[in-house]
C-alpha cells in the first residue's frame, strides 16, 4: 500500500474515531432532569398549594405563580425538552436563603436538607437550579456574608448526594425593582446587591476549584436586568420601571412591562431569563440533547 494512501487511511480513521467519541460522550451526558431550589422568582405553585390556593391570589397571578403566566424555569424545561415528570420544584414564595425572616415556608437550606434525606443518591446528569438571596436582603439582612454561606452550603450538599451540574443565578439590583426604587433605603440594596454577587461569584469559584468535577453554569440575572432597563426596546418592553399590577388591576399591555407586580417579573419577562439560562447551558458546553428516563 502506498505510503500517501496509508497515511490519508489513517487519519480518516482518526478523525472518525474523534467524532465518535465526541458524539458519544454528548450523547451519554445529557441534561436528563431538573431540579429546582429557590424563591417567587422559581415557585410554580408550592405556596398556592400550601395555603389551600388562597396565596398569591388567583385574580391576579396565575395558577400559583407569582407572575401572570409561566415562570422561567417552566419556559427552561420546555427548551432542554424535558416533560413535567422529570421537572421537580421546590422553591417557595417567600423563602429566604436560611433561618432569617420569614419563618412560614421553606428557606434555601432547608428545601435542600429535605430533598438530600429522601435522595441519598442523586441523578448526576441532571441540573440543579439554584436561586435565592433576594428576600433576605428585603426582609433586613444587611450584610451578604450569611447568604454566601447559605448558598454555597447548599450546592455543596447537593454535590453529597451526587449533584455535578448546577445553574446558580445571581441578583439583579434590588434597589432597582418598582417596590424599592423610591423608598429611603434603595441605594443601600443596590450596594447589598453588588456584594452579594461579588461574593458568590468568588465563592462558586472556589467551590469549582474544590470540586473540579462540578459543571456551574452561572445565570447573570443583574446584567440582564440591567440591559433592559437601559434598553427596554431591545427586549420588546416599553416600561421597565413601574408594575403592570396597579392595586388589583392588571395593565392592558402585559408583556411590553418588565414587572408583573412592584418585585416579580412578567411572564415575557421570565421567558427571556429562560433563554438567557439556555444559552448560558450551551455556552458552558453541556449538552442540552433530549434524553429520556430509559436511556443510560
Amino acid at each position: 500500500m502506498p505510503k500517501k494512501l496509508f497515511l490519508t487511511i489513517g487519519l480518516s480513521f482518526l478523525i472518525f474515531i474523534m467524532v465518535v467519541l465526541t458524539n458519544s460522550f454528548a450523547s451519554t451526558h445529557p441534561i436528563a432532569g431538573l431540579y429546582v431550589f429557590g424563591d417567587s422568582l422559581s415557585d410554580t405553585g408550592m405556596v398556592f398549594q400550601a395555603t389551600g390556593g388562597m396565596y398569591p391570589p388567583s385574580s391576579i397571578y396565575f395558577q400559583g405563580r407569582y407572575s401572570n403566566g409561566r415562570v422561567w424555569v417552566e419556559y427552561l424545561a420546555d427548551r432542554l425538552h424535558l416533560p413535567s415528570k422529570q421537572t421537580n420544584n421546590f422553591a417557595y414564595g417567600g423563602a429566604t436563603t436560611g433561618n432569617v425572616g420569614n419563618n412560614y415556608v421553606p428557606n434555601l437550606l432547608t428545601q435542600v436538607k429535605s430533598f438530600t434525606q429522601s435522595h441519598q443518591k442523586t441523578d448526576p446528569n441532571a441540573l440543579y437550579v439554584v436561586w435565592a438571596g433576594a428576600n433576605d436582603y428585603l426582609q433586613g439582612v444587611n450584610n451578604a456574608n450569611v447568604p454566601i454561606h447559605n448558598l454555597t452550603q447548599a450546592i455543596a450538599s447537593l454535590t453529597d448526594v451526587g449533584a455535578k451540574k448546577f445553574l446558580v443565578a445571581n441578583l439583579p439590583d434590588l434597589g432597582k425593582l418598582p417596590a424599592t426604587s423610591s423608598n429611603a433605603n434603595s441605594s443601600s440594596l443596590s450596594s447589598l446587591t453588588q456584594a452579594h454577587n461579588q461574593g458568590l461569584r468568588r465563592s462558586l469559584k472556589i467551590l469549582n476549584q474544590q470540586h473540579p468535577d462540578l459543571e456551574i453554569v452561572s445565570l447573570d440575572a443583574n446584567t440582564l436586568y440591567r440591559n433592559a432597563i437601559a434598553n427596554p426596546a431591545a427586549f420588546g418592553f416599553n416600561n421597565v420601571v413601574s408594575a403592570c399590577v396597579s392595586g388589583s388591576q392588571p395593565c392592558g399591555h402585559p408583556n411590553q412591562f418588565l414587572f408583573w407586580d412592584g418585585i416579580h417579573p412578567t411572564t415575557a419577562a421570565h421567558r427571556i431569563i429562560a433563554d438567557t439560562a439556555f444559552s448560558a447551558i450551551q455556552e458552558a458546553g453541556i449538552s442540552t440533547s433530549v434524553r429520556t428516563p430509559n436511556q443510560t
